[in-house]
């Protein structure tokens, strides 16, 4: 007995499976009683039994045993379960508490058995010890000293496996959603195979409007917003399993054969599930969601390539539309790459100081003096000069974008300074910003203290945002952030007008300084056709609403004659510069500036500076 007591403990004590320890224990019960067959069984918290050891059970019999309730005439180990006292049936064939399970037991020879149940500290039945017997019979005293000596062990080593679940459950569950977490999620993906294509699927879910939330109104409507946003998702998309495997990052494993079948379907059940306002502490808030997913395929040898297709639609997802859904195809990693690849050139170039403002003037079209400038940014690479065009799809990224207008209002509050310090004349300079700049909300307040540290009046300075921009599908962001920059002090123009949905009605609610109509009507010019009729109305309209008109990409001569037609007095393009450096404007602006009626330094002294700093 003492021997059986101390290899259990041991197996205990080095950390054997609670399987393994158990059919040792019946092993070593059977070794010291060999006329008994030996049975552990559990009891889960919904009064199931499930069999956990029974070596010399016949394996038919343990199975037709999993699942069975416990209860008054459940067999002997159902019923002492129950009752939570020993059970001891010397006849199964006629105890009233085996009838509806003697058919089990007998055809397998068992005749009798003697069940104890397996009590925790409080009291309740986490499992049983039985002792089956080919005849009908009773223990015996010695078998009855084994099963206590038994029962002891097992509740150390119920007890021991629980606490390595409840650790297990806590290290794979995230506390604040009660979901898988990361680490669930990547033990998840490792068991799955990827030899039948479509068996299984992926989605990635961010919350977009964390963050907003979190600043807000605080953590705490954060956290709620989680909570409410990890149940709704697990529960749209149950019995597939549902993770949170980041901060605002959840994570789908679509393995039910409807969802496989339609990966589309359960993306928008998931937003659809999402999109009903939510309490979160005090406050009610609509999460919002976007979801890229990806299913398994014939190219997939591995979950994790998946996973990174998935990863790839959500970047696509969020990059051009945020609040819906992208399905990865074979296309999207070659589009991503290229826009990452871009990212890197960008970031090496502001690091490396390769990042350079260039500018093309705007001129009087009857005069050409040129009366201001628009500044363009450009990318220094390995001696050739890449334009904004080129590595656009770099500036669709948050933090790109708006280190690109910084550096890029440092650049130009410098000229601008050395110009003034020059005395050479001019009137403005327009800088280009993005989207992420206009919700950003610090915009005004980073070009005022740039500018201001440079010593440049605000008067000088014109924003040009574009017309997809200063839409701003709705957001009154946008709104805000232009009135904002004109209580500063700054002139705002409104850039590529006629290429969106734009209309001069916009302007009522939103004001700008200047239109700059874009190329694509003065492509279009000739007398008496539609594109003229259009910038004539344009010019007349906004000169009723105290508005300039500045007309893009002019480069032919007819151009200028037509736009001078149609009342337009501002015009930029190649016709009279392509966009150059910082000297060779110098150049042009000590040429053919339009000078105030301030009185200037004489040409011959600006010259002399001129030299003097190229």
């Amino acid at each position: 007995m003492i021997e059986l007591q101390n290899i259990i403990l041991e197996m205990i004590a080095t950390g054997e499976s609670l399987a393994d320890t158990l059919a040792s224990m019946c092993e070593a019960a059977e070794a010291l009683a060999p006329d008994v067959i030996c049975s552990i069984l559990a009891v889960d918290e919904a009064g199931l039994l499930h069999p956990l050891a029974g070596p010399s059970l016949p394996a038919d019999y343990s199975a037709a045993l999993d699942g069975l309730p416990i209860g008054a005439d459940v067999g002997s180990c159902g019923t002492a379960a129950y009752l939570r006292q020993e059970v001891t049936v010397t006849d199964i064939r006629n105890d009233p508490r085996w009838t509806a399970y003697k058919d089990l037991a007998l055809p397998f020879g068992l005749r009798a058995c003697w069940s104890m149940p397996i009590l925790n500290a409080a009291g309740e039945a986490i499992g049983t010890f039985a002792f089956y017997y080919r005849i009908c019979r009773c223990p015996t005293q010695l078998e009855r000293e084994i099963v206590r000596q038994c029962v002891h062990l097992c509740v150390i080593a119920f007890e021991r496996h629980q606490r390595v679940v409840e650790r297990e459950r806590r290290a794979s569950t995230d506390g604040l959603t009660g979901l898988g977490n990361r680490a669930a999620f990547d033990a998840a993906l490792a068991d799955l195979t990827c030899d039948l294509p479509g068996r299984w699927a992926l989605l990635i879910l961010d919350l977009d409007n964390l963050k907003t939330v979190n600043d807000t109104f605080g953590h705490h409507a954060g956290d709620s917003l989680l909570r409410t946003a990890g149940a709704r998702i697990a529960s749209a998309m149950a019995p597939d399993r549902a993770f949170r495997i980041g901060g605002d990052e959840f994570a789908i494993l679509l393995q039910a054969r409807d969802t496989t079948l339609d990966i589309d379907r359960a993306a928008e059940r998931t937003l659809d599930a999402l999109a009903e306002p939510a309490a979160c502490g005090s406050q009610i808030i609509v999460p919002r969601a976007t979801i890229g997913g990806a299913l398994l395929s014939a190219g997939d040898r591995q979950a994790e390539r998946v996973r990174q297709n998935a990863d790839l639609a959500l970047y696509h997802a969020k990059e051009t539309g945020r609040g819906g859904f992208v399905r990865y195809w074979p296309g999207l990693g070659t589009n991503i790459s290229r826009r990452l690849g871009n990212i890197r050139e960008v970031d090496a170039a502001l690091r490396e100081n390769r990042i350079e403002a260039f500018y093309q003037p705007v001129v009087r079209l009857d005069t050409r003096e040129i009366v201001g400038l628009e500044a363009l940014c450009r990318m220094r690479l390995g001696g050739r000069i890449i334009a904004a065009g080129d590595f656009h799809e770099a500036t669709k990224d948050f933090h790109v974008a708006r280190a690109l207008t910084e550096r890029m209002v440092t650049l130009v509050a410098a000229d601008l300074r050395g110009w003034l310090d020059m005395g050479i004349p001019f009137q403005h300079v327009g800088v280009n910003v993005s989207s992420a700049d206009m919700h950003d909300g610090t915009l005004d307040a980073m070009l005022t203290a740039t500018f201001e540290r440079a010593n440049v009046p605000l008067k000088h300075v014109i924003i040009e945002v574009t017309e997809a921009v200063y839409m701003g599908d709705g957001d009154p962001s946008v709104g805000k952030a232009v009135e904002a920059l004109r209580a500063k002090g700054f002139r705002v123009a409104l850039d590529d007008f006629g290429t969106g949905f734009a209309s001069l009605t916009h302007l009522l609610t939103v004001p700008v300084d200047i239109l700059k109509i874009d190329k694509s009507f003065v492509d279009r010019l000739a007398l008496d056709n539609a594109s003229m009729a259009i910038v004539e109305g344009l010019v007349q309209i906004a000169g009723k609403l105290d508005i300039r008109v500045i007309a893009e990409g002019i480069e032919t001569e007819d151009q200028a004659r037509l736009l001078q037609h149609a009342g337009c007095v501002l015009g930029q393009g190649y016709l009279f510069s392509r966009a150059v450096d910082r000297h060779a404007t110098t150049a042009l602006l000590l040429d053919r500036a339009q000078h105030s009626t301030k009185s200037v330094p004489p040409e011959s002294d600006a010259r002399q500076r001129l030299r003097r700093q190229i």
